[in-house]
């Protein structure tokens, strides 16, 4: 797309000029979007992936390139929110998935690579005696939650405000959110070590869990202090409480998470995303006294049912990826990417004089636009949502592909190059946008 910037006299003002140029550019997304409105909620069947005035749609990827209905290509910088780790048609994913599906796709029974990828997953994270899979992310959530409520017979669990573990499990609007899973919740604000223990041991006898992100994702890219991880795994243990370290984003940081880079161990933790090699895909897991009566050969067994949570392409994708191709030293590099990303991101706004500020830990960034700084989830309101909208559509019409939040996860298939072309559109962008940024 061709961006032809200029001096605007106001936020708003850009923003139609964008959005102008945008409609003109995506005129069969549009025409999809409005089509897709017939048939599905607005058009829509993941709400994360809407944006004003409405999203591109996608036509295929390969690598580190999307290319949408339009004809237009980007350099996808988002990586499914944190779900394309390997990038997009990997080969060797390809070839797994390939050579899986010869020999029949629902067998109704054990297989060969359930078993394989769950040794590599307690290999590889420290607090994994055992491991169980599901479908999703938000399933893992549940499980883990209903496991620590069956095992210490309490029933609240606590959660940080502005907090995200799933499509029925989101706490940036609050504890009582309508479309939440029914628990009694107990809030907390990430990092308010003395705040935080003080409401622990006021709810310690009914308290089943804490559940943290030791990274918040969605909430902002604010990551945990390891004074307050250990805080909570401190009055975890003292109370006999079920500590759940919510790692579906973060477990890329490691080789074994944010736990073991921090050496901070949970009593349970969860998974989805790219551990699946990019089909869908969840786990749950943790010590032996919590995971053992999920043995169906034991009396007195909780059952846990799935259709698909042992689907042979995930589990065949899956340990492709961690045995070929996300390897220790590639966890490690792409790790050290996302923190040089984030300081020459945070370099362009000190050169242009505007307040960009890049927050997240390793391979996640996520860029915000105002000059509070971005300690609780409630802050990032203090960027303009027409902020976001003009960056995020600037970035499309340079040929880079992120969240309307500003949210982005590093694959391993991104270049140097990649990552230079990103650093220079943003530069042009804060160049060109200086004069309705600089006060914000």
């Amino acid at each position: 797309m061709n961006v032809q910037a200029r001096i605007n006299v106001s936020l708003q003002e850009a923003l139609r000029e964008t959005e102008e140029r945008y409609v003109a550019a995506n005129p069969k997304s549009r025409a999809r979007q409005d089509e897709a409105a017939k048939s599905m909620p607005g058009g829509n069947t993941r709400s994360v992936l809407y944006y004003s005035p409405f999203p591109v749609a996608i036509a295929r990827a390969q690598a580190q390139t999307l290319t949408d209905i339009d004809g237009h290509s980007y350099v996808d910088f988002l990586g499914e929110y944190t779900a394309g780790l390997y990038g997009h048609s990997h080969p060797v994913i390809m070839d797994a998935i390939a050579r899986a599906s010869q020999d029949g796709i629902v067998f109704g029974g054990p297989n060969r690579e359930e078993a394989e990828l769950a040794r590599l997953m307690c290999a590889r994270f420290p607090s994994l005696d055992l491991v169980r899979f599901t479908n999703s992310g938000t399933e893992s959530n549940l499980m883990a939650l209903v496991t620590a409520r069956a095992h210490t017979g309490r029933s609240h669990v606590m959660v940080m405000e502005g907090g995200y573990h799933g499509g029925v499990l989101t706490f940036y609007y609050g504890p009582d959110f309508p479309i939440n899973a029914p628990f009694p919740f107990i809030m907390a604000h990430i990092n308010d070590v003395e705040g935080t223990r003080a409401i622990i041991r006021g709810n310690a006898d009914k308290l089943a869990a804490i559940l943290i992100e030791p990274m918040m994702g969605s909430g902002g890219g604010i990551p945990a202090t390891m004074a307050y991880l250990q805080m909570l795994r401190d009055e975890a243990t003292r109370h006999g409480i079920v500590l759940i370290f919510d790692e579906v984003m973060t477990s890329r940081m490691s080789s074994g998470g944010l736990q073991k880079k921090l050496g901070i161990t949970p009593d349970l933790t969860t998974f989805g995303k790219y551990l699946g090699g990019g089909m869908t895909f969840g786990a749950f897991g943790g010590k032996h006294d919590l995971m053992r009566r999920y043995d169906p050969a034991q009396p007195d067994a909780w059952p846990h049912a799935g259709t698909f949570n042992n689907n042979v392409l995930t589990m065949a994708a899956g340990v492709a990826g961690l045995t070929k191709v996300f390897t220790p030293e590639a966890a490690d590099k792409l790790y050290d990417d996302g923190e040089r990303l984030r300081g020459r991101l945070n370099e362009i706004g000190r050169k242009h004089g505007v307040p960009l500020q890049a927050t997240g830990v390793g391979s996640i960034v996520v860029v915000h636009w105002q000059s509070t700084p971005v300690k609780q989830p409630h802050d990032t309101q203090k960027t303009p949502i027409e902020a976001r909208a003009l960056f995020h559509l600037n970035m499309l019409q340079r040929g880079y592909y992120v969240a309307r939040r500003g949210f982005m996860a590093l694959s391993l298939v991104l270049t140097d190059a990649n990552h230079d072309g990103f650093v220079a559109a943003v530069d042009d962008f804060c160049g060109a946008y200086r004069n309705v940024l600089k006060d914000l």
